[in-house]
């Protein structure tokens, strides 16, 4: 049966690229590439309903043993040793006053040296390095994992690799157990899809580059795409290594107050936030954070070009409770199409160029703020997909350092030649109607 259906998926997909019209992007190769909708936080149905499980609550905090936190930071350092790609080692400093006797006199002044400032960018930009995780707004890579030349079921252009050396530091995918694997696997909405591969490898690129990278706090969301007892999962995260650099919280729910600074993370080594989104156990894993009592999410595959910034999950959220959580804002588009009686969402790729920009109407930087008006706070995740794309490559980027009130620093982008813009051409109508067809037919068959 998995081996019919992966031929149905091959003839959908060679249908799709034979059919296709007006979803082309101009690579340097100018092979025209067609895209997909991302992928569900869950098993979703054709309609592309929004993921629900059980939402926990909590009477009261659950307070947890940690490492002491610096409570004091001047000029960030750190004694950077590598050894097989760890860092063993980060330490802080601070200044102390000096007092002077003038003649021998009762009297006395006391010369308290300038606080040294830190010049150590701490995800991107050293103003972040002492404010709090919770007080800060970050690029996010929806479907993450999903990257292949021609997919249809890609969400991103660049690697992970590439994400994070571009200035990415929220990655998202979804894990799921592949019918007759052994370990569990990256995979868009049906392993049949799109399999990215053992969650293994992919967390393993990402420690390799955290280790590389020691003055960087990076965030994975991880969707329960089996709703799985995470017992399942958390072997296989742990052989990959980057529990060496998980940050475990203090209290259990976390409040935007009870998070600390970045510096503090990066002092103690603790630079990786991990979080599930449905059947966390904070008992049993309290590394492995449960997202919706932490953070709530804007409304899921939105269609609305005009993103309205309303708490979806965890449903029926009261608003004082909100605003005391983390908030990601859903900023990727998509388009609904009809098809033998069943509705498809694609993702508007045309529109990419206008949805990824700094400002405009249906702009990440309009939305974003109009979340913080709403809010009177920034997001503190904006996700995307294809970051690259925007009105000019990398333009999502600016939009963060607006929210996080710093000077943007432009650079090269993106992926590793820095190969700069590629312009979207065709019609927001078109929306890969030849691999719609192939896959809608394949799905409502198999």
């Amino acid at each position: 049966m998995a081996l019919k259906r992966f031929t149905r998926l091959l003839w959908a997909t060679s249908l799709g690229f034979s059919l296709v019209t007006g979803q082309s992007i101009e690579q340097e190769t100018e092979e025209p590439i067609t895209y997909l909708t991302g992928t569900k936080s869950g098993t979703l149905p054709l309609n592309g309903a929004t993921p629900t499980g059980t939402y926990q609550t909590f009477s009261s905090k659950i307070t947890l043993a940690t490492t002491s936190l610096p409570t004091s930071l001047g000029v960030l350092t750190a004694n950077y040793t590598e050894v097989l790609e760890t860092v063993t080692t980060l330490t802080g400093s601070v200044t102390s006053s000096t007092a002077t006797t003038t003649n021998g006199t009762a009297s006395s002044t006391v010369s308290t040296p300038p606080r040294p400032t830190n010049t150590r960018p701490c995800n991107n930009y050293p103003e972040l390095c002492e404010r709090k995780y919770s007080n800060i707004t970050e690029v996010g890579c929806h479907n993450s994992p999903f990257v292949r030349d021609g997919s249809a079921a890609a969400n991103q252009q660049y690697n992970v690799t590439d994400q994070l050396n571009d200035g990415i530091r929220f990655l998202q995918g979804q894990i799921q157990f592949p019918v007759n694997a052994t370990q569990p696997h990256f995979c868009h909405t049906s392993c049949d899809l799109f399999d990215a591969g053992p969650i293994t490898d992919w967390l393993g690129k990402v420690r390799e580059w955290v280790s590389a990278h020691p003055y960087d706090v990076v965030t994975i969301l991880l969707g329960n795409g089996n709703y799985s007892n995470p017992d399942l999962y958390v072997p296989w995260i742990e052989r990959s290594g980057i529990l060496q650099y998980i940050y475990t919280p203090s209290v259990i729910p976390m409040a935007l107050d009870d998070w600390p600074t970045l510096a503090q993370m990066i002092l103690t080594g603790q630079r990786v936030v991990m979080f599930l989104d449905y059947n966390a156990n904070a008992t049993a894993y309290p590394w492995l954070q449960d997202e919706f009592s932490a953070m709530w999410e804007t409304p899921f595959d939105p269609l609305d070009d005009t993103f309205p910034c309303t708490v979806q999950r965890p449903p029926d959220l009261p608003e004082d409770q909100a605003k005391n959580r983390l908030y990601l804002m859903n900023h990727n588009l998509n388009a609904e199409v009809s098809l033998l009686g069943q509705s498809i969402l694609v993702p508007a790729v045309s529109a990419l160029n206008t949805t990824n920009a700094a400002s405009g109407k249906g702009s990440l930087g309009m939305a974003a703020a109009n979340c913080r008006d709403q809010w009177t706070r920034p997001p503190n995740v904006l996700n995307v997909d294809y970051y690259n794309y925007g009105d000019y490559p990398g333009s999502v980027f600016e939009v963060a350092a607006r929210m996080n009130n710093v000077t943007f620093v432009k650079r090269p982008c993106c992926g590793s030649t820095s190969a700069g813009f590629r312009g979207i051409q065709g019609v927001e109508r078109g929306l890969g109607l030849g691999l719609v067809v192939g896959w809608g037919v394949w799905m409502l068959v198999g």
